[in-house]
């Protein structure tokens, strides 16, 4: 049995007119020990889908799920007790933003101390040991001083290696960070990094890196899944997908990477932008943006299927060498009234 499974998972938001989907019937599962990469644009629906298995999705969001496990524990029917011991002890979530996720009104080591307290019933005297210990483990320099700190008074790096230490404190079978290093400079961003893949690797937790950067996770994901516009649109191994995407989103982030470019053009982008609540296509939420969309695409919405050794929500997954269509454009241009564009 898997540590983490997800069914058929939706996360909607009522609007004036409407409904938002910002999670539409997303589908992934994790071994123990394994790392998923989950990648995409913002908007993709990437934390949304996180923060619904950790039960952070509030009024008036609708959370659906044919089934959303975790340790042989069906998240949908547990009581608040259950998910708090739950929540922060087996499962614990490193945010985009140390500095709003952090308390500014209370020291680190009260902050850190209190989690350990809340999950193991430590005392007051060992949870301030084990709250030393664990700085030390993410490279915090001087950490019984550091104790004593408000996140005010710590870089941005250092409340991030906090964060850190409170998500591993209570030795979690499963961390997701939430771009841990969106707020950082590159160089912190590796020691992040590297970081976390040290302690992924000798906790043997499994870990959920959620990023828009396809470089990062390249490096530290054993398998990626794709999102866009709420949809899984392309699940394969790391190799895989970085070798032979199957999706034209997949094929056109990759493109994208800096380190793809040969510097004598300029770099690929792609056009358009995820759609909203009034602009979602009827068919393939990708082909107002994707340079082989058909006329098919336009009208039929594909679904996630079986493809190679992935799944790929696609009508013309790219293995299958679909042509390279110049009349795309005008096909969607003859396209009938109403149809998305």
């Amino acid at each position: 049995m898997a540590l983490l499974e997800i069914e058929n998972l939706s996360v909607e938001f009522p609007a004036r007119h409407g409904s938002l989907h910002a999670v539409d019937g997303v589908s992934l599962s994790l071994e123990a020990g394994e790392v998923l990469g989950i990648v995409g644009e913002s908007g993709s629906g990437k934390s949304v889908t996180m923060m619904a298995v950790m039960g952070l999705v509030g009024f008036p969001g609708k959370v659906t799920a044919d089934r959303l496990r975790f340790d042989g524990n069906n998240l949908l029917d547990l009581n608040e007790r259950k998910r708090s011991e739950l929540i922060g002890k087996d499962v614990a979530m490193i945010f985009q933003d140390p500095t709003t996720s952090l308390n500014p009104c209370f020291t680190i080591g009260f902050q850190l101390a209190e989690t350990l307290r809340l999950h193991l019933g430590m005392d007051s005297k060992a949870a301030r040991q084990r709250s030393i210990e664990l700085l030390e483990q993410v490279g915090i320099p001087a950490p019984a001083t550091r104790l004593k700190a408000f996140p005010h008074q710590l870089s941005g790096g250092m409340n991030q290696r906090v964060m850190i230490a409170m998500a591993i404190a209570c030795n979690p079978k499963l961390l997701i960070a939430d771009e841990p290093t969106t707020a950082l400079d590159v160089t912190i961003q590796a020691q992040i990094l590297d970081l976390l893949q040290e302690l992924q690797r000798q906790r043997g937790m499994a870990l959920v890196l959620i990023s828009h950067n396809m470089g990062v996770v390249s490096e530290m994901a054993q398998k990626v899944a794709v999102m866009y516009a709420g949809q899984v649109v392309e699940q394969q191994s790391a190799q895989a997908l970085f070798n032979a995407p199957q999706h034209p989103y997949a094929e056109a982030l990759l493109a994208a990477l800096p380190e793809r470019s040969d510097g004598h053009a300029r770099l690929a982008t792609i056009p358009g932008m995820v759609p909203g609540l009034h602009d979602r296509p009827a068919g393939c939420l990708f082909a107002p943006r994707c340079r082989y969309a058909d006329a098919r695409c336009v009208a039929e919405r594909p679904q996630l299927r079986d493809w190679a050794d992935g799944r790929v929500r696609c009508h013309y997954p790219l293995s299958t060498n679909p042509p390279r269509r110049a009349d795309a454009a005008a096909e969607q241009a003859a396209a009938p009234a109403g149809a998305p564009r």
